[in-house]
């Protein structure tokens, strides 16, 4: 690890220039608050939170072990408020934005100890989802009553957005960001002609991209948009670029190596050995089927046939009744939508989580045609004027709070606890230690690919000199270890390691399926 330590109102439909007025300056989507339009925006808002705090809520969700992700992001957190520097001290897999805005969980853990510092993560990550739904609101308001309730409605329900709220992940934080960016970016249907909200929609597309890469798409669908007016773009781009560099900048210029092999070779990196995950439960995530019980093949395809119809029929009956392109706005949704899906489809990696940051583009890409072809069949007719593995049960939750309790009581505070799953050292109060010399590892998974150019420990990880160097001084240097039954998939073993491990470490706590608990024989037992 180079430079790291092995420690590890209804718009015109057309698209034409924004006007530079007072009227469209202070946007229609501000005014009316007691209107239904707004109506719907709060309840569905509160409907949001509701569903997501009900997840939490639900006994071991929330001071439980979950996710593997979730450690990484809150535990780079806590390192970082301890002193050590992500990517030179430690590696993680994304650019430091998720780590920065854990920072305030982070410092309450010194107070209440990570397991809670998790919890408040956790709540600020529902939060976020939460607040999500309004600011798409905000977005589309000024297009009526059904454009709002469907945007709202889709991403109040959509059941992957629900469950990425459920700990602490990046999507929710990815789409919050994104969507503020949007939300000062237009004026109405329109590209805003202000340069502070150029700017500021920038700097939060910007800072998007600090918490997760994927940003790139809407950026660079709103970057075509605004092609027509070069200063617009330049400011807009100097935003985007200030939102990303400024966050990112300081940590990659001091690990600039690891920097690049944990973002990027262990990110997108080949491979070798790699599962395609199947095309049938990535349409049954994209299409908002996540919570149907085992749907048929027929029933993925037909779901995503009827969205492609209603996005795009509604897109092509509005142009021939209108002989107008669709407004800027629309074409934001429809063109990052279609950016995203094509991602997805395309990359051999997905998860469950990666369907949330596509529920507010399909939302909108849906929800504004079709306002759209209404508000011109109205016109016409004189009638009017111009969301792979489930969640655990509730058994299964409450016995893995049981185990992480256990785990508490037999692990001393400030020992040495190295964790192949790093949330269980999150939810037992034990990631910070004050052993000199205790490894500072975090994301396994992540340093494998990113110091063996994308291997694991399956396909040859542990042939690599810098890969063994640091799995070989976390054991060397750990008092207690957590090992996950998925471990043989995350720990580098060599003969040579799974031999020190047995000959220096006693299992003192069974964990069934969650692994088991040891510590070093010539430990001290916790009284």
């Amino acid at each position: 690890m180079s430079g790291t330590t092995p420690s590890g109102t209804i718009a015109s439909p057309g698209s034409g220039e924004p006007r530079d007025d007072s009227a469209a300056a202070a946007s229609p989507r501000f005014a009316g608050a007691g209107t239904p339009v707004t109506v719907v925006i709060v309840a569905a808002t509160v409907l949001a939170l509701g569903l997501r705090l009900y997840w939490l809520s639900r006994p071991g969700f929330l001071l439980s072990v979950d996710e593997y992700d979730d450690g990484n992001y809150f535990g780079s957190a806590v390192r970082l408020v301890y002193g050590a520097l992500p990517y030179r001290d430690f590696l993680i897999v994304q650019p430091p934005g998720i780590t920065l805005l854990m920072i305030p969980a982070a410092l309450l853990s010194k107070v209440t100890g990570t397991a809670w510092g998790m919890a408040a993560g956790r709540l600020l990550t529902a939060g976020a989802g939460a607040a999500a739904v309004a600011l798409a609101g905000l977005l589309v308001r000024h297009r009526g009553l059904l454009a709002t309730v469907i945007t709202c409605g889709i991403m109040a329900v959509y059941p992957d957005s629900i469950q990425a709220t459920k700990t602490v992940l990046v999507e929710p934080w990815l789409v919050l960001f994104c969507l503020l960016g949007a939300l000062a970016l237009f004026d109405g249907d329109h590209l805003t002609a202000r340069t502070r909200r150029l700017v500021w929609g920038g700097v939060a597309l910007g800072f998007g991209g600090a918490v997760e890469p994927w940003a790139i798409f809407p950026v660079l669908v709103l970057a075509v948009l605004a092609l027509r007016w070069p200063r617009r773009l330049a400011a807009y781009a100097g935003g985007v670029a200030a939102g990303f560099l400024v966050p990112v900048i300081p940590f990659a210029a001091l690990a600039p190596h690891s920097f690049y092999e944990a973002t990027i070779v262990a990110q997108i990196g080949n491979r070798p050995g790699a599962v395609r995950y199947p095309l049938w439960l990535r349409l049954q995530d994209m299409t908002g089927l996540a919570d149907v019980s085992r749907p048929t093949h027929l029933v993925d395809l037909a779901a995503a046939f009827l969205i492609v119809a209603v996005i795009f029929g509604s897109l092509g009956l509005a142009f021939l009744l209108t002989w107008r392109l669709p407004p800027a706005l629309d074409l934001f949704a429809v063109g990052t939508m279609v950016l995203v899906v094509a991602a997805f489809l395309w990359s051999s990696q997905f998860h469950y989580h990666f369907a949330a940051f596509l529920a507010p583009f399909l939302a909108m890409a849906i929800a504004l045609p079709v306002s759209a072809l209404a508000r011109d069949l109205r016109l016409l007719s004189g009638r009017d004027a111009p969301a792979p593995s489930g969640p655990s049960g509730p058994s299964a939750l409450q016995w893995r709070t049981s185990v992480v309790t256990s785990a508490e009581r037999l692990i001393p505070p400030g020992s040495c606890l190295l964790a192949d799953e790093v949330s269980f050292a999150v939810m037992t109060n034990r990631l910070v230690s004050d052993v000199p010399g205790c490894s500072l590892l975090l994301d396994g998974t992540g340093t494998n690919f990113a110091l063996s150019h994308g291997r694991d420990p399956e396909t040859g990880a542990a042939l690599s000199p810098r890969v063994d160097a640091v799995w070989t001084y976390a054991f060397e240097h750990a008092q207690y270890v957590w090992l996950s039954r998925l471990n043989n998939h995350r720990v580098a073993w060599t003969s040579q390691l799974r031999s020190y491990f047995q000959a220096h470490f006693t299992r003192i706590l069974s964990a069934g399926a969650a692994g088991s608990l040891y510590r070093r024989t010539d430990l001290k037992p916790a009284s």
